[in-house]
Protein backbone atom coordinates (compact mmCIF):
# COMPACT_ATOMS: atom_id res chain seq x y z
CA UNK A 1 0.00 0.00 0.00
CA UNK A 2 1.49 3.43 -0.90
CA UNK A 3 2.73 5.57 1.96
CA UNK A 4 0.04 7.94 3.26
CA UNK A 5 -2.86 5.92 1.85
CA UNK A 6 -5.04 4.48 4.57
CA UNK A 7 -7.01 1.31 4.14
CA UNK A 8 -10.71 2.03 4.55
CA UNK A 9 -12.30 -0.40 7.00
CA UNK A 10 -14.97 -2.75 5.80
CA UNK A 11 -18.23 -1.19 6.99
CA UNK A 12 -20.96 -3.48 8.27
CA UNK A 13 -24.32 -1.79 8.84
CA UNK A 14 -26.24 -3.53 11.60
CA UNK A 15 -29.98 -3.07 11.47
CA UNK A 16 -33.25 -4.75 12.33
CA UNK A 17 -36.72 -4.04 13.60
CA UNK A 18 -37.33 -2.68 17.08
CA UNK A 19 -36.79 -5.23 19.87
CA UNK A 20 -35.01 -7.59 17.49
CA UNK A 21 -31.78 -7.61 19.50
CA UNK A 22 -29.58 -5.09 17.67
CA UNK A 23 -28.10 -3.71 20.88
CA UNK A 24 -27.07 -7.14 22.14
CA UNK A 25 -25.57 -7.98 18.75
CA UNK A 26 -23.60 -4.71 18.87
CA UNK A 27 -22.35 -5.54 22.36
CA UNK A 28 -21.22 -8.95 21.09
CA UNK A 29 -19.17 -7.32 18.32
CA UNK A 30 -17.69 -4.80 20.76
CA UNK A 31 -16.67 -7.63 23.10
CA UNK A 32 -14.63 -9.04 20.20
CA UNK A 33 -12.75 -5.76 19.85
CA UNK A 34 -14.72 -4.49 16.85
CA UNK A 35 -15.26 -0.70 16.68
CA UNK A 36 -19.00 0.02 16.93
CA UNK A 37 -20.64 3.29 15.90
CA UNK A 38 -24.17 3.57 17.30
CA UNK A 39 -26.36 6.12 15.54
CA UNK A 40 -28.86 6.16 18.42
CA UNK A 41 -26.05 7.23 20.73
CA UNK A 42 -24.99 9.89 18.24
CA UNK A 43 -28.58 11.15 18.09
CA UNK A 44 -28.65 11.48 21.88
CA UNK A 45 -25.41 13.44 21.80
CA UNK A 46 -26.78 15.75 19.12
CA UNK A 47 -29.83 16.77 21.18
CA UNK A 48 -28.05 17.65 24.40
CA UNK A 49 -29.35 20.83 26.08
CA UNK A 50 -28.06 23.88 24.26
CA UNK A 51 -27.37 22.04 21.02
CA UNK A 52 -28.40 23.46 17.65
CA UNK A 53 -30.38 20.30 16.87
CA UNK A 54 -32.41 20.64 20.07
CA UNK A 55 -33.12 24.27 19.27
CA UNK A 56 -34.45 23.25 15.85
CA UNK A 57 -36.56 20.48 17.39
CA UNK A 58 -38.05 22.95 19.87
CA UNK A 59 -38.82 25.38 17.06
CA UNK A 60 -40.54 22.61 15.08
CA UNK A 61 -42.47 20.91 17.89
CA UNK A 62 -42.73 23.40 20.74
CA UNK A 63 -41.99 23.17 24.45
CA UNK A 64 -44.21 20.08 24.80
CA UNK A 65 -41.26 17.90 23.74
CA UNK A 66 -38.95 19.33 26.41
CA UNK A 67 -38.56 18.03 29.93
CA UNK A 68 -38.46 20.13 33.12
CA UNK A 69 -34.66 20.41 32.81
CA UNK A 70 -34.88 21.80 29.30
CA UNK A 71 -33.65 18.55 27.77
CA UNK A 72 -35.50 16.50 25.20
CA UNK A 73 -38.49 14.50 26.50
CA UNK A 74 -38.02 11.44 24.31
CA UNK A 75 -41.28 9.83 25.31
CA UNK A 76 -43.28 12.92 24.37
CA UNK A 77 -41.44 13.30 21.07
CA UNK A 78 -41.88 9.60 20.26
CA UNK A 79 -45.62 9.85 20.85
CA UNK A 80 -45.78 12.88 18.59
CA UNK A 81 -43.92 11.40 15.64
CA UNK A 82 -45.64 8.02 15.74
CA UNK A 83 -49.00 9.76 15.58
CA UNK A 84 -47.98 12.08 12.73
CA UNK A 85 -45.88 10.90 9.75
CA UNK A 86 -45.26 14.50 8.69
CA UNK A 87 -43.84 15.24 12.14
CA UNK A 88 -41.54 12.24 11.82
CA UNK A 89 -40.28 13.57 8.49
CA UNK A 90 -39.57 16.98 10.07
CA UNK A 91 -37.58 15.33 12.85
CA UNK A 92 -35.63 13.20 10.38
CA UNK A 93 -34.81 16.29 8.30
CA UNK A 94 -33.26 17.86 11.41
CA UNK A 95 -31.36 14.82 12.67
CA UNK A 96 -30.47 12.55 9.77
CA UNK A 97 -27.99 14.85 7.98
CA UNK A 98 -26.22 15.54 11.28
CA UNK A 99 -26.09 11.85 12.19
CA UNK A 100 -24.75 10.93 8.77
CA UNK A 101 -21.97 13.52 9.01
CA UNK A 102 -21.03 12.30 12.48
CA UNK A 103 -20.89 8.68 11.29
CA UNK A 104 -18.65 9.56 8.35
CA UNK A 105 -16.33 11.59 10.60
CA UNK A 106 -15.96 8.64 12.98
CA UNK A 107 -15.43 6.18 10.14
CA UNK A 108 -12.53 8.33 8.92
CA UNK A 109 -10.77 7.86 12.27
CA UNK A 110 -11.09 4.07 12.49
CA UNK A 111 -7.93 2.00 12.12
CA UNK A 112 -9.40 -1.49 12.20
CA UNK A 113 -10.05 -4.14 9.52
CA UNK A 114 -13.79 -3.63 9.83
CA UNK A 115 -16.33 -1.79 11.93
CA UNK A 116 -20.02 -2.02 12.71
CA UNK A 117 -22.42 0.90 12.32
CA UNK A 118 -25.72 0.37 14.13
CA UNK A 119 -28.48 2.04 12.08
CA UNK A 120 -32.01 1.01 13.17
CA UNK A 121 -33.60 2.89 10.26
CA UNK A 122 -31.00 1.98 7.64
CA UNK A 123 -33.53 1.07 4.96
CA UNK A 124 -36.00 3.82 5.81
CA UNK A 125 -33.29 6.49 5.71
CA UNK A 126 -31.87 5.18 2.43
CA UNK A 127 -28.42 4.71 3.96
CA UNK A 128 -27.56 1.32 2.52
CA UNK A 129 -24.86 3.09 0.47
CA UNK A 130 -23.02 3.73 3.73
CA UNK A 131 -22.04 0.08 4.12
CA UNK A 132 -20.17 -2.66 2.32
CA UNK A 133 -22.38 -5.28 3.97
CA UNK A 134 -25.75 -5.17 5.69
CA UNK A 135 -26.40 -7.39 8.69
CA UNK A 136 -30.05 -7.74 9.68
CA UNK A 137 -30.95 -9.05 13.13
CA UNK A 138 -34.34 -10.62 12.57
CA UNK A 139 -37.23 -11.96 14.64
CA UNK A 140 -40.89 -12.50 13.72
CA UNK A 141 -43.30 -9.66 14.45
CA UNK A 142 -45.01 -11.62 17.24
CA UNK A 143 -41.66 -11.84 19.03
CA UNK A 144 -41.12 -8.09 18.63
CA UNK A 145 -44.55 -7.39 20.11
CA UNK A 146 -43.94 -9.72 23.05
CA UNK A 147 -40.58 -8.12 23.79
CA UNK A 148 -41.89 -4.57 23.41
CA UNK A 149 -44.83 -5.10 25.75
CA UNK A 150 -42.57 -6.70 28.32
CA UNK A 151 -39.71 -4.21 27.96
CA UNK A 152 -41.53 -0.91 27.56
CA UNK A 153 -44.74 -1.63 29.48
CA UNK A 154 -46.98 -0.82 26.51
CA UNK A 155 -49.96 -2.74 25.16
CA UNK A 156 -50.01 -4.78 21.96
CA UNK A 157 -51.81 -2.05 20.00
CA UNK A 158 -49.11 0.50 20.84
CA UNK A 159 -46.42 -2.03 19.94
CA UNK A 160 -48.04 -2.64 16.55
CA UNK A 161 -48.18 1.12 15.92
CA UNK A 162 -44.44 1.34 16.54
CA UNK A 163 -43.80 -1.54 14.15
CA UNK A 164 -45.99 0.09 11.50
CA UNK A 165 -43.74 3.19 11.59
CA UNK A 166 -40.73 1.11 10.58
CA UNK A 167 -39.85 -0.47 7.28
CA UNK A 168 -41.51 -3.81 6.65
CA UNK A 169 -39.62 -6.93 7.62
CA UNK A 170 -39.48 -8.17 4.02
CA UNK A 171 -37.90 -4.92 2.86
CA UNK A 172 -35.20 -5.13 5.53
CA UNK A 173 -34.43 -8.74 4.70
CA UNK A 174 -34.19 -7.90 1.00
CA UNK A 175 -31.41 -5.42 1.79
CA UNK A 176 -29.42 -7.92 3.88
CA UNK A 177 -26.05 -9.38 3.06
CA UNK A 178 -26.23 -11.52 6.20
CA UNK A 179 -29.17 -12.33 8.48
CA UNK A 180 -29.10 -13.35 12.13
CA UNK A 181 -32.17 -15.18 13.41
CA UNK A 182 -32.42 -13.95 17.00
CA UNK A 183 -35.33 -16.03 18.20
CA UNK A 184 -32.93 -18.06 20.32
CA UNK A 185 -31.14 -17.13 23.52
CA UNK A 186 -28.24 -14.77 24.17
CA UNK A 187 -25.66 -17.54 23.88
CA UNK A 188 -26.91 -18.51 20.41
CA UNK A 189 -26.71 -14.88 19.29
CA UNK A 190 -23.14 -14.49 20.53
CA UNK A 191 -22.11 -17.73 18.81
CA UNK A 192 -23.49 -16.42 15.53
CA UNK A 193 -21.72 -13.07 15.99
CA UNK A 194 -18.38 -14.82 16.54
CA UNK A 195 -18.88 -16.65 13.26
CA UNK A 196 -19.69 -13.39 11.49
CA UNK A 197 -16.64 -11.74 13.04
CA UNK A 198 -14.45 -14.35 11.36
CA UNK A 199 -16.27 -13.82 8.07
CA UNK A 200 -15.89 -10.05 8.17
CA UNK A 201 -12.21 -10.18 9.11
CA UNK A 202 -11.60 -12.48 6.16
CA UNK A 203 -13.60 -10.22 3.86
CA UNK A 204 -11.69 -7.14 5.09
CA UNK A 205 -8.40 -8.92 4.42
CA UNK A 206 -9.50 -9.85 0.93
CA UNK A 207 -10.58 -6.29 0.28
CA UNK A 208 -7.22 -4.95 1.41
Amino acid sequence: MPTGVRHRPLVVALTGGIASGKSEAARAFAALGVPVIDTDRIARELVRPGSEALKEIRAAFGDAVLGPDGGLDRRALRARIFADPAARERLEAILHPRIRRAVEERLARIRAPYCVVVVPLLVEAGWTDLADRVLVVDVPEKVQIRRLTGRDGIDAAAARAILAAQSGRARRLAAATEIVDNTGDRRALHTRIRSLDRLYRQAAGAGA
